[in-house]
């Protein structure tokens, strides 16, 4: 596609831009998991999808979410569903049951009723926000995406309601201007932030738990005091490259449980739903200041390491 090409309306951005990639997201019906997941876990709910690679997802994969608008009777209701790019908007958005009525009672989870991801459909380009909510159930939260192109909304939330289990809704959205694909970037064991580097240790496997350990150094020393994030020492997202299945994955321990560090070392136990390249956001807070880590891994099969560190998420920040 050329550069100068103008993405002006929603459907153009996301059936002109991105096809196949597009009628993914939206051409998976709900299905209803049979349990809320426990603590440490992936979020989300299994879906018949077919990954990047063309893998299919196992049997015994964990649930995987992020593909349906609809699912356990509520509805991700986006109202803004195109912006400019380059420029800061209001994104807003309601959760509505199966009667159409807003949701207004969440269960609150690491400090918040619901997180919001926003993340390009290249991976290149992520959010993870935390939004306000009115009394009548709308949502809303200024973003500012840095370039044009096909996005994937994701609220990821509990309902206040007895045995309700986690729920993560997912929504197209598409910022107009000049567009210019880019590659997803190559496979590293580091990253690069703000003078902070984080290396990666570990990879997620097909149906089978695995260890993930970050490792966080700045000026090549450990970094020994990390500060609780949203009741934690670091906060996991995973994103399948090609469908944007989505996997939140909390830490192993937490703060003041007597035996979790504030660092260097960050563990994660996660399960990849099927093989892939995955890209994995890590935010993290040191001196005030939160930070996002990005890596592409692949799951189900070697992958080429770049020997050139990988940078943070472009513009990564915003939380």
């Amino acid at each position: 596609m050329n550069t100068g090409l103008r993405i002006t309306t929603f459907a153009a951005a996301l059936a002109a831009t991105f096809g196949a990639a597009y009628g993914v997201g939206q051409g998976v019906g709900p299905v209803v998991a049979d349990s809320p997941p426990k603590h440490g876990d992936e979020h989300g709910r299994p879906t018949p999808d077919q990954p990047e690679g063309g893998g299919h997802a196992r049997h015994d994969a964990p649930p995987a979410g992020g593909l349906q608008i609809t699912d356990g009777g509520y509805t991700l209701d986006l109202e803004t569903p195109r912006v400019t790019a380059g420029k800061s908007a209001d994104l807003r958005f309601t959760v509505r049951d199966a009667a159409g009525r807003a949701l207004t009672a969440y269960q609150r989870e690491h400090d918040k009723e619901l997180h919001l991801i926003v993340a390009s459909r290249d991976l290149v380009t992520y959010r993870h926000l935390h939004p306000t909510r009115a009394a009548d159930g709308t949502w809303s939260t200024p973003v500012d995406l840095p370039r044009a192109g096909g996005y994937r909304v994701f609220a990821d939330f509990t309902p206040a309601k007895q045995n309700a289990g986690n729920l993560t809704l997912g929504a197209d959205l598409a910022a107009s201007g000049p567009y210019e694909a880019r590659p997803l970037p190559p496979a590293s064991p580091t990253a690069r932030v703000d003078g902070y580097e984080v290396r990666l240790s570990g990879a997620p496997h097909p149906g089978e738990a695995s260890e993930l350990k970050l490792r966080v150094s700045r000026d090549g020393k450990p970094v020994t005091d990390l500060q609780p994030y949203l009741g934690a020492y670091g906060h996991l997202v995973a994103l399948r490259s090609g469908d944007l299945a989505y996997l939140h994955v909390h830490p192993n321990g937490e703060p003041g449980d007597g035996t979790t560090r504030p660092g260097p070392d960050i563990s994660f136990t996660a399960t990849a739903p099927s093989s892939g390249s995955y890209r994995l956001f890590l935010d993290f807070k040191h001196e005030g200041k939160v930070r996002t880590a990005a890596f592409t891994v692949r799951a189900g099969g070697a992958a080429a390491a770049s020997p050139t560190p990988q940078g943070h998420a472009e513009d990564g920040h915003g939380h």
